[in-house]
């Protein structure tokens, strides 16, 4: 989508994404999370952006040997459309320029859609947690060697 402009999220951004997080987005993270995340100085958040309207956000931890996925996230109306893709390979890009050699992941086990996207940019299935997500569901540990 040649329409989308990526930026690092702001406090502005998280205002408006805050009131609709769960109705418009998915409800895995309260916006208190989503606060938290924003001053926390090993996190780094990007929006997507359609016309100056909030698509889709996404975001990464850092630690001592590799980068963390914390989520991706696309407005639910806004879904295969490419956006999903963009937020992911910029990233990738963040992590390279922080001279990080892995990017790591959770995705829940019944998730195609995105386990085929983490797949597509050449990420890999290293394990299972077993009852991740909501003491239920099981996720796919998967990372990226960069």
């Amino acid at each position: 989508m040649d329409n989308v402009k990526l930026s690092d999220m702001t406090t502005s951004d998280f205002e408006v994404i805050s009131p609709i997080l769960s109705s418009n987005f998915d409800d895995f993270w309260s916006s208190e999370n989503l606060k938290s995340e924003l001053n926390n100085p090993a996190s780094h958040y990007i929006v997507a952006k359609i016309n100056n309207v909030i698509v889709g956000f996404a975001g990464i931890w850092k630690s001592v040997d590799d980068v963390h996925i914390t989520n991706i996230v696309v407005k639910k109306d806004f879904r295969k459309k490419g956006i999903g893709s963009l937020l992911l390979q910029k990233l990738i890009e963040l992590t390279k320029n922080l001279n990080y050699k892995e990017l790591t992941l959770e995705v829940n086990a019944l998730n195609e859609p995105a386990k085929q996207l983490y797949l597509k940019f050449g990420f890999k299935n290293l394990g299972i947690r077993k009852k991740y997500y909501n003491n239920t569901d099981d996720a796919i540990i998967m990372t990226l060697y960069l």
